[in-house]
């Protein structure tokens, strides 16, 4: 009864962002109420989060699904993690229509098995930031690589046009950091992020339509570790941290996209 309700909730979310859809401003009304009142929640410690990953799963399809009816001009896609989904909508650039597709705590394997929520719509650029929670959870380096390929493949084939963008992996605040894992920073060295993103930064290398864009350097401090200026807790990002990010996106775009 409990999983008919919710799903009959979210039913009703996804036809209310379906009548109130506006091209060119799906920044704006493709992200309903629920997800912002998630985001609001996550941020407030020791409060429970309301949606289980499943019904992010479904909740996000279901925008995805708007998204392909709507077919927005100039849309730009966010793939990632809980950093995806906590961008502020009136933090990213406002010339693009947006579709934020993070999970909090999602994994590359989780990623790319819900890549065909996506395939029916038309994005010019797709944006990818995941990893970390892999690292965290003792996923090996070359496990990470080995679904970034698939992932960067299965978005060639559903979307042949469209410019793919991988992100670098951030670092996090080490010992400064108050997050409630960081004691798992210890196994997850900087030094270790850096590794693995010039690997990154090697797929990116391989297709014309793939870049890489090197968020690292500017979120890291001189000792190689996240700087807590940008950071609630030395692993999420504050407003000041989504600004620089959104400001990053926008003149990559610019520079090497258009």
């Amino acid at each position: 009864m409990l999983s008919l309700i919710a799903n009959g909730v979210l039913g009703v979310i996804a036809i209310s962002l379906w009548l109130r859809w506006e091209p060119f401003a799906l920044a704006r009304s493709g992200q309903n109420a629920v997800i912002a009142a998630e985001r609001e929640a996550a941020v407030r410690k020791g409060q429970p989060r309301s949606l289980t990953y499943e019904q992010w799963v479904d909740l996000l399809a279901q925008e995805a699904r708007v998204a392909a009816v709507a077919r927005p001009e100039r849309l730009k896609i966010l793939l990632g993690d809980s950093l995806s989904l906590w961008f502020e909508q009136q933090n990213l650039p406002e010339d693009w229509a947006w579709l934020n597709q993070g999970i909090s705590g999602e994994k590359t394997l989780g990623l790319l098995r819900r890549l065909a929520a996506v395939a029916d719509t038309e994005p010019e650029t797709i944006f990818i930031m995941i990893g970390i929670n892999d690292l965290l959870w003792e996923v090996r380096d070359e496990t990470v690589l080995a679904n970034y390929q698939l992932i960067v493949q299965q978005l060639q084939r559903q979307h042949p046009q469209a410019e793919i963008v991988i992100q670098s992996i951030l670092p996090h605040g080490a010992d400064r950091a108050t997050w409630e894992g960081k004691a798992k920073f210890a196994t997850v060295s900087n030094q270790r992020i850096q590794r693995l993103n010039v690997r990154l930064a090697a797929i990116a290398q391989q297709d014309d339509q793939v870049h890489y864009l090197d968020l690292y350097a500017l979120f890291s401090d001189d000792r190689g570790n996240l700087k807590m200026s940008f950071s609630t807790d030395g692993l999420h990002l504050n407003a000041q941290g989504y600004q620089v990010w959104a400001t990053a996106i926008q003149l990559f775009t610019q520079i090497e996209l258009e």
